[in-house]
């Protein structure tokens, strides 16, 4: 190697450095909270146990003879990081807090007979907390985290939260798109922006319609053709849900206004063209509704406006909404245009309910459909 080499990074690198920085920060987020999470049930189950005999050293106890050497060693980090004040928070000045994951892993091991009222399947805990060393030593040691490994690590975690019974928690709109670790940590920078997409087919590979639409009690949806709902979502499946008792609002794009021709025009279209794609997504929607006993709960409107964005907002009359809003640009279709993801209510697991006074979208789009809605006509 040749003496005073450039030490500079080029772009690659610089993005490789970064991916993988990515990578094992979201690996970070999952393992922390299955750790804080276990902390926790260790302490509950164990504590009332060893405390009232040993102790503050009731963890030393518990570890026994078969865990001396890794819990006089977790001793030994603790005073080091006492002299040296690295404890910043005084309820980290305990002995269980410098337990790391698989020695927490040992003592539920160790003691399983008072951890089993609690736990259904120790073989199934123990797996899933195998499974995390993989991830947890990269992550520890900043090595490479791969996509797939890290995706293993993330479904790891979420059903270890689940056994632990740290699910209670979860956002209302979780069954529909599970609240992910990241956006409960860092949400509140980005309002109630839960997914950003670059077009349609980027959205539909990580929320399929079927999971945005089924057993909802509202819909409530805007655009010109609407195509998300009436070409995905077959016309069988909207009666059921209809069916069900799902109140459902469509309102489209009136195919004869002078609105729609300019959109044609922008889109390089030929006349009539996308006139005649709307009607058919309308009269495909009036077949479904004809299929219906109440008729009412099912309504079709047009307006004559320009078209400023199309919106789909499932359940957005409570703390369970979820919406899916793209903004038309001026010469791309639909479904290549940018797509946002919006949560309705709060992140409860983390964050309290969010009032709609502070900021979020999700009030905004409704506001504007309800507008359009109250200027529209409806479709016999």
């Amino acid at each position: 190697m040749e003496i005073g080499a450039d030490l500079r990074w080029s772009a690659d690198t610089w993005t490789e450095v970064r991916t993988r920085a990515q990578r094992a920060g979201r690996a970070y987020v999952w393992l922390n909270l299955v750790e804080q999470r276990l902390r926790s049930v260790v302490a509950a189950v164990l504590r009332p146990i060893y405390e009232p005999v040993h102790g503050e050293e009731w963890v030393v106890a518990a570890a026994g003879p078969a865990g001396q050497e890794w819990v006089q060693r977790a001793v030994a980090v603790r005073e080091v990081s006492r002299r040296k004040g690295y404890l910043l928070d005084p309820a980290d000045d305990t002995l269980l807090a410098f337990l790391t994951l698989p020695q927490l892993r040992e003592l539920m091991v160790q003691h399983w007979p008072c951890f089993e009222p609690y736990f259904e399947d120790r073989r199934d805990l123990e797996l899933a907390l195998d499974e995390l060393e993989v991830a947890r030593s990269a992550v520890a040691r900043n090595r490479a985290l791969s996509r797939t490994v890290l995706d293993q690590a993330e479904r790891t975690c979420r059903r270890l939260l689940e056994v632990l019974g740290a699910s209670d928690g979860a956002a209302p709109s979780a069954h529909r798109m599970p609240v992910d670790a990241v956006e409960e940590l860092v949400g509140d920078r980005f309002a109630d922006v839960v997914g950003v997409h670059a077009d349609r087919v980027r959205l539909l590979r990580q929320l399929p319609v079927e999971d945005l639409f089924s057993g909802a009690r509202r819909l409530d949806a805007i655009g010109i053709g609407l195509n998300l709902l009436t070409q995905n979502f077959s016309g069988r499946r909207l009666t059921r849900l209809a069916g069900s008792g799902c109140r459902i609002r469509l309102l489209f794009l009136n195919p004869a206004s002078s609105a729609l021709r300019r959109r044609e025009r922008e889109l390089g279209l030929k006349k009539g063209e996308l006139g005649r794609s709307v009607e058919m997504n309308i009269l495909h929607m009036r077949r479904v509704r004809a299929q219906l006993r109440d008729t009412g709960a099912f309504e079709i409107h047009v307006f004559d406006e320009t078209p400023r964005f199309t919106a789909y907002m499932v359940d957005g009359d409570g703390a369970d909404g979820l919406a899916v809003v793209q903004s038309y640009l001026r010469h791309a279709r639909g479904m290549e245009a940018p797509v946002f993801v919006l949560r309705g209510g709060g992140r409860d697991l983390v964050h309290e309910p969010r009032d709609e006074a502070d900021g979020g979208l999700f009030p905004v789009y409704r506001e504007e459909f309800e507008s359009f809605w109250a200027d529209s006509r409806p479709v016999s």
